[in-house]
């Protein structure tokens, strides 16, 4: 009889079900890509009836590879953060799709609340930045365009939550509507110091308190998955957003250490302990996570577009037939070849937060060829990274290396020029799954299959090092050839 951790990774472009055993290697997997709406510009949607699908979907199919003596001690649930659901509480249907948090429709309103000096005081309240990113001015937009849905909630018809929390919803038919604390800190609703939902950023964004989910620590007994779905019943036992669960599941539990994922998007975050360390370079203020009631605070620079540039390169643009065809295409080319990519297609996230930057192709020669564009897609990647780092140090937190995962890490081309133009040491673990992995020891830490988070670190292994290679002055070169393209796309209102 073998022990298992089911963890449900519920991510922008797919969902995937993984069995972990104690060790944390993956047993089984499953993975399902769904479709992703784009009805005006800048606008991103998802349909959460075939979110659930997906999940539906994989979590039975790894299921069906238990021998009858397995077991299943629990769920971890970890998610795409700050996209946005709002459904009947009756009969669990969603008023709208949801809205994704790399949608920008809220842009205007954002804007105005910048104008009307309210950047400070929310920022105290929540360690966020006023951006469209997040999920309060989402919220806000489909109560008040969707017909009756502002008296519907506030009749306390409708609920919502983060993907977290709808998943959580659909899996226990309808018991539980509640989220964990790395969450709600991403609402912009949510004060992070006194760990409660506010009441004056409820009333300034105009959400009804009755929609809210309650806010939970990121290992706990958040509800049961009914047997009527799978056959068998199975504890909910952590829900983490997925840049948090990551740092879990690279187990940077000690302040300073610091992991950077590239999956559609880029998300770096470093440990700040039990001080939520107010940034002064643009970075965000967030839970680490939560558990027995004590909060772990990180400090987090956001890249809304990663490994999803290089799907623009497959799907969009079809110069290359697989991602993973573009190592190869472009290990031996120069690495000053002049191309920027600045991938600003919903606009730039940390440390310029400029939701009407578009992106640009720049330095197009009739030289620049398929590989100089692949080459410059990938090193923009790296450059944004640069970016959060600068910021980071700015800020005084000093990184002696950085941990990696999520889909890119796998390119060790990408991860030599990361080493390269950072200037510091990149470990790429022996499980690159850390964030459906830091779900997994979240609830196995909670069913007691873990005892600490002591026991936890000593499960880390570092399966490569990249160390840089590439000379100072040839760093800061191409680094301000990046500095230069990103402000040839930022938008008037930004620069001034």
């Amino acid at each position: 009889m073998t022990q298992y951790i089911l963890s449900i990774d519920q991510g922008t472009s797919s969902s995937r079900a993984i069995l972990f055993d104690r060790d944390g290697n993956s047993a089984f997997t499953a993975q399902q890509e769904f479709p992703q709406y784009f009805p005006n510009d800048g606008w991103v949607e998802h349909d959460p009836d075939e979110i659930w699908q997906s999940v539906f979907a994989t979590v039975t199919e790894v299921l069906s590879k238990l021998s009858p003596d397995d077991t299943v001690v629990g769920i971890g649930i970890t998610n795409q953060r700050e996209t946005t659901v709002v459904w009947d509480r009756a009969t669990g249907k969603p008023v709208y799709r949801a809205i994704v948090w790399q949608d920008r429709r809220t842009a205007e309103f954002c804007q105005q609340l910048h104008a009307d000096g309210y950047e400070a005081p929310v920022q105290s309240k929540t360690g966020l930045l006023i951006d469209p990113y997040f999920s309060a001015t989402k919220v806000r937009w489909i109560l008040d365009h969707v017909e009756g849905a502002r008296d519907r909630a506030e009749r306390g018809e409708l609920a919502f939550g983060t993907i977290d929390t709808y998943l959580l919803w659909r899996l226990t038919l309808g018991q539980s509507h509640r989220t964990d604390a790395t969450n709600a800190s991403r609402t912009m609703l949510f004060n992070i110091h006194e760990q409660a939902w506010d009441e004056e950023l409820l009333k300034l964004f105009n959400v009804p308190a009755s929609v809210l989910p309650e806010v939970c620590d990121s290992a706990a007994d958040f509800g049961m998955c009914d047997a009527r779905l799978f056959g068998k019943a199975m504890p909910v036992l952590s829900m983490i957003g997925d840049q948090q669960a990551a740092l879990v599941g690279q187990t940077c539990f000690k302040q300073g250490m610091a992991k950077s994922t590239y999956g559609t998007g880029c998300f770096m975050i470093v440990n700040t302990g039990d001080k939520a360390l107010v940034s002064d370079n643009r970075l965000l203020t967030t839970v680490g996570y939560r558990l027995k009631g004590k909060t772990t605070y990180a400090l987090e620079g956001s890249i809304f577009v990663a490994g999803a540039a290089v799907q623009w390169l497959r799907d969009g643009l079809k110069l290359i037939a697989h991602a993973s065809d573009s190592e190869a295409m472009v290990e031996s080319i120069n690495l000053d070849h002049g191309v920027y990519l600045v991938p600003a297609f919903t606009g730039l996230g940390a440390p310029y937060w400029d939701p009407d930057a578009r992106g640009a192709l720049l330095g197009l020669t009739r030289d620049t060829g398929i590989k100089e564009i692949v080459a410059a897609t990938l090193q923009s990647v790296c450059y944004q990274t640069k970016d959060l780092l600068c910021a980071m140090e700015a800020d005084g937190q000093a990184l002696q290396s950085l941990r990696v995962d999520g889909g890119m890490v796998g390119n060790n081309w990408v991860m030599q020029f990361l080493a390269d133009i950072l200037g510091t040491t990149v470990e790429r673990p022996r499980i690159t799954e850390t964030t459906a992995l830091g779900a997994a020891y979240l609830a196995g830490l909670h069913a007691g299959v873990y005892g600490s988070l002591e026991e936890l670190s000593e499960l880390w292994g570092c399966e490569q090092r990249f160390q840089p290679e590439l000379a100072k002055e040839q760093r800061a070169q191409l680094y301000q050839g990046w500095l230069q393209a990103v402000k040839r796309v930022m938008s008037d209102t930004v620069l001034r």
